[in-house]
């Protein structure tokens, strides 16, 4: 088994990788460097920031940020909406879809690889496959977003990707398109399982937005499941939630 952790993209990034070739885990953290110094609204010489700054025009994009902006445009549609990648003031912030892309990206990597057992966890969250080191499934346990050391839901994902939006950590850096200025109240946490952890990531980030309305969309949503927490501590979970909970 080889595991590391370490802070990538301003968030916590973990690997687990079981029988995997002995430079695997500087492929997959190399990456995770690479979609940082690319998309980073936070280092001036990253090409986002270049583009924000208009040093950068359309025709000169990179290959990857055009396949960014097109799935963001993609998922703005898909989400009647409630998922921008260009904030308030202007400025151009894609990181609500780049990290599940990412994580995406590199479980792909990991696969290629030749490593069929892996667990790869950014910021909460996941995409796994396989079996861990003592050869039991994976299982993700969902935090309690009153009492952050409390796990209230363990899920077994089986390969699907698990996301996780709230407030509850980062506070408010999730807006509604629609009303920008709105603080998001309603509910703190809302958590997705889908198919892969791109689809769960850019979904959950939508339905966090949506506000109450957020786990009815995620319900809509074939081959997705969601479960979400109010700011009064009440739980509600779509119909088929319940397969993915692990019996304790």
């Amino acid at each position: 088994m080889r595991t590391t952790r370490t802070d990538i993209m301003g968030m916590p990034i973990a690997v687990e990788l079981v029988g995997a070739p002995a430079n695997a885990l500087d492929i997959i953290f190399n990456y995770f460097q690479s979609v940082d110094a690319r998309f980073s609204t936070y280092k001036p010489e990253s090409e986002i920031s270049r583009i924000n700054h208009g040093e950068v025009t359309a025709d000169a994009y990179s290959d990857e940020m055009r396949e960014i902006f097109l799935r963001a445009e993609k998922t703005r549609q898909e989400t009647n909406g409630y998922f921008s990648i260009t904030r308030p003031d202007g400025v151009v912030d894609p990181s609500g879809i780049v990290k599940g892309w990412a994580i995406h990206n590199a479980a792909l990597l990991a696969e290629q690889l030749g490593c069929t057992n892996y667990f790869i966890d950014a910021g909460g969250d996941i995409q796994s496959r396989g079996t861990d080191a003592t050869d039991n499934p994976w299982t993700i346990g969902i935090r309690n977003p009153f009492a952050h050391h409390e796990i209230i839901k363990v899920v077994a994902p089986r390969g699907q990707g698990v996301a996780t939006s709230g407030t509850y950590l980062r506070g408010q850096h999730i807006y509604n398109p629609h009303q920008p200025g709105a603080t998001l109240g309603d509910i703190v946490s809302i958590t997705v399982v889908g198919p892969n952890i791109y689809d769960a990531d850019r979904f959950a980030t939508a339905a966090f937005a949506m506000g109450r309305d957020g786990i009815l969309f995620i319900e809509q949503l074939a081959a997705h499941e969601g479960y979400a927490v109010d700011a009064q501590g009440v739980a509600t979970m779509t119909r088929g939630f319940e397969q993915h909970v692990v019996t304790q």
